[in-house]
């Protein structure tokens, strides 16, 4: 049987919830990431480091909840915490101990938050710091590298990716956001001949949590470089908050920005976000006199903020954080993982391809279009192809013949390891993809678009 045929009878009841689900949800779907031809997976249940559909079928999970679960899927501490909070209230429309407890351990990891603000979303977080920027510098443009993702709404949305539709945002928004590349000297002239500036804004691991990697210098020197021209530096640690390190990219690369932008590790895999920075800039959510209200306090509601479960989570989950063992642990058994797949595509011969990552962060680029050997940080691969992963005739076979081996990454490209993740879990993933790749020579769909190198 060819590589698809094995997948819809091995996950034969997904199928027909998806189609189920096609006339409930646009596309059957509730995420556009969860989109897959021929059909999503259907999840009944998780544990540790590994989930089971609703054929039964086991896998080993590297979409660790949108890279949410460094704890991996319901970690002890994290139930715990929950069961408790769920007996005593889900919503009480009013302030909690809790979520003066979660504000405190986030002043404690992240460096430079001086004041927390807490919302239900990394989404909510990025556009919330970006209405911060404006009222606090008085100016309206703002920087924003190409492909770096911020979030889904109006203010960020375009330059997230070449191929994103500006259908449903209005023309006017894209005159207030500039979207350069990464190159210090177009910046550096950039913020010389603009005055109107309030912020530049980025993914310090680099666009799609370093698929598209920059170096901890560059986020160095732009730090430098903002802090110059009196512009706001926001790092976007919706994703690498907590994971990369404790206090996530900037810690290790030495930075403190004016806001940071924080989710996903953040609320222990419950909703929730929060923006995280300077006082100054934070009192414009801020109460005062009159004058203060009428004209600088920005309106932030949510009904949802800092919610009594989430915060229960993400007490939990940061308190396992501050100790540095998580972030530690998972690093390790994901550098192991990206050497010994990178070895079995050294093994088989796979020019074009390589498994790369930052922490416990890793990810796949299939059949390169330029020369690049297994192992290799593709720095010079265009940026478009490192977005969607390289070949898309080979991604969806590959995406398939993991899940048939047993190995559910993130869009079948990408993937978060935890710190429940185990050595024997990372040499099962090894021979899985090990298998994935046999079974994609071995397709006659895809065996000359491999050998073609």
């Amino acid at each position: 049987m060819s590589i698809e045929q094995t997948y819809r009878q091995r996950f034969r009841r997904s199928a027909a919830l998806h189609q189920q689900a096609t006339t409930c949800f646009p596309s059957g779907v509730t995420h556009d990431a969860r989109y897959a031809l021929p059909f999503p997976l259907y999840i009944e249940r998780s544990q540790g480091v590994y989930k089971w559909d609703v054929d039964d079928n086991q896998l080993i999970d590297f979409w660790s909840g949108h890279g949410a679960l460094l704890l991996g899927h319901s970690h002890p501490a994290i139930v715990t915490a929950v069961q408790q909070q769920m007996a005593c209230g889900t919503h009480y429309g009013g302030c909690h101990r809790l979520e003066l407890r979660w504000g405190r351990l986030v002043q404690h990891l992240v460096a430079g938050a001086e004041l927390v603000r807490f919302t239900s979303s990394g989404t909510e977080a990025t556009l919330l710091a970006l209405r911060l920027a404006r009222a606090f510098t008085g100016r309206s443009r703002i920087i924003r590298f190409a492909g770096h993702f911020h979030g889904w709404h109006d203010l960020i949305m375009p330059g997230a990716d070449s191929e994103d539709p500006r259908i449903g945002i209005p023309d006017a928004w894209q005159q207030h956001l500039l979207t350069l590349p990464t190159d210090l000297d177009c910046i550096a002239q950039t913020l010389a001949d603009h005055t109107d500036i309030a912020a530049v804004i980025l993914e310090p691991s680099g666009a799609s949590y370093g698929g598209i990697p920059l170096s901890d210098r560059f986020v160095q020197e732009l730090r430098a470089m903002t802090r110059t021209y009196g512009v706001l530096l926001i790092c976007d640690e919706v994703v690498t908050g907590f994971r990369v390190a404790p206090g996530g990219v900037q810690q290790r690369a030495g930075v403190i920005a004016d806001l940071t932008c924080l989710a996903k590790v953040l609320a222990g895999g419950l909703p929730g976000g929060a923006v995280a920075g300077r006082a100054d800039v934070l009192r414009h959510l801020a109460f005062g006199d009159a004058d203060w209200n009428a004209r600088q306090k920005i309106r932030h509601y949510g009904t949802y903020n800092a919610n009594p479960l989430s915060a229960a989570a993400g007490c939990a989950m940061l308190e396992q954080v501050a100790t540095g063992e998580p972030c530690a642990l998972a690093t390790q058994r994901c550098q192991a993982l990206i050497a010994g797949m990178n070895e079995v595509l050294a093994a088989r011969r796979m020019q074009g391809w390589t498994v790369y990552g930052d922490a416990s962060i890793f990810h796949i680029l299939v059949n390169a279009s330029m020369p690049i050997t297994p192992g290799e940080v593709p720095h010079q691969v265009p940026l478009d192809e490192l977005k969607r992963g390289g070949d898309r005739r080979l991604l969806g076979p590959l995406r398939l013949a993991l899940l048939n081996a047993g190995v559910d990454l993130m869009r079948g490209r990408s993937g978060f390891v935890s710190a429940v993740h185990t050595d024997a879990d990372v040499t099962t993933t090894i021979a899985a993809f090990d298998h994935a790749l046999a079974a994609l020579q071995a397709d006659p769909d895809n065996e000359t678009l491999i050998s073609r190198r």
